[in-house]
């Protein structure tokens, strides 16, 4: 491991556990590195939903019923 890593204890089931290391063989990487990369994706994708979040925070809102009843007169339910 880099200079630049953190130590931590995670508590996994025993059925993930024994996944990640078959996973870790298969793909020759460590269980440090699935796990990592998992978390890094993870992370990706709620900042991609908070830009997401963003950049639709300007946009005009509607109530659910409107919207259902807004759909009702255009006859599409």
């Amino acid at each position: 491991m880099g200079a630049l890593t953190q130590r931590t204890t995670i508590y996994l089931k025993p059925e993930l556990y024994k996944a990640l290391r078959l996973k870790s063989v298969e793909t020759s990487q460590s269980v440090s590195e699935i796990v990592n990369n998992a978390v890094r994706l993870a992370l990706a994708e709620d900042a991609e939903d908070l830009a997401a979040f963003d950049a639709r925070e300007k946009e005009p809102e509607i109530s659910f019923e409107k919207f259902i009843k807004d759909l009702k007169s255009d006859g599409r339910i």
